[in-house]
């Protein structure tokens, strides 16, 4: 599900209560006051009802007779949504969540580039290019970095003419482009170019077994910078000896 976050005053309740619920200041299986919270917020309980569906979409929240409005467990959150994404980030269960990323990426796209090197067309070259062309023209700090980056990735799983592989971009590229986001906009990060540019020149040789080992390094760097980063981040809050 696309993200919600942002859309006016709705869209405000939306990422509020659901900060809350998958921080855990509202804790599993509890029960919501909604007059109480739609006080708290200073909305009508018109603008509630409507948050509260948004958040049952994304599987937080469900409602029972003679129970009400309660938080769901866990396992029924959709944790693939863009905003629960972007509220673990913001809550700080960001660390698991890119341990679970690089998982799943070194068991999807190293495969996918190995089918890629022996399915892709022209066009599939061109929007490769394109977005590496793209990545080399952004500011490392700006959206445009992450943006370029999910775009090689996307064009990446198209380029494998599996459809299934290709609607893997759904799992992958919200939590993606929280993972520029926070490398790209400390500043210090290397070139991705180079480690893109040696995925799409394999690709283009029609080279599986060289593409599978380029995706491989490319993400043991992604890995090097993200450790790089909170390593960083850690001496930066750790209190003076």
């Amino acid at each position: 599900m696309a993200s919600y976050s942002g859309r006016g005053v709705h869209g405000q309740v939306v990422h509020q209560l659901g900060a809350r619920i998958v921080g855990g200041r509202i804790a599993e299986g509890e029960t919501l006051d909604i007059g109480a919270l739609g006080a708290e917020l200073d909305v009508s309980l018109t603008v509630m009802r409507e948050a509260l569906k948004v958040l049952a979409g994304k599987g937080l929240i469900d409602a029972r007779q003679k129970r009400g409005t309660f938080v769901r467990e866990r396992l029924h959150w959709n944790l693939l949504d863009a905003d629960v994404i972007h509220w673990r980030m913001e809550t700080g269960d960001g660390g698991q969540l890119l341990r679970d990323l690089a998982d799943v990426r070194s068991i999807v796209e190293p495969a996918a580039a190995h089918r890629a090197a022996l399915h892709r067309t022209d066009a599939d070259l061109a929007a490769l290019e394109a977005a590496l062309d793209a990545m080399g023209q952004a500011h490392a700090e700006s959206s445009d970095a992450a943006e370029a980056d999910a775009a090689f990735h996307r064009a990446l799983l198209t380029a494998t003419g599996n459809e299934m592989l290709q609607r893997m971009d759904m799992l992958l590229e919200p939590g993606l482009r929280e993972r520029d986001r926070m490398v790209h906009a400390h500043g210090d990060a290397d070139d991705p170019v180079p480690s893109h540019r040696a995925v799409l020149d394999a690709v283009r040789d029609q080279d599986p077994a060289r593409a599978e080992l380029a995706m491989l390094d490319l993400l043991a760097k992604a890995t090097e910078d993200l450790d790089h980063l909170t390593h960083t981040r850690g001496a930066t809050h750790r209190s003076p000896a």
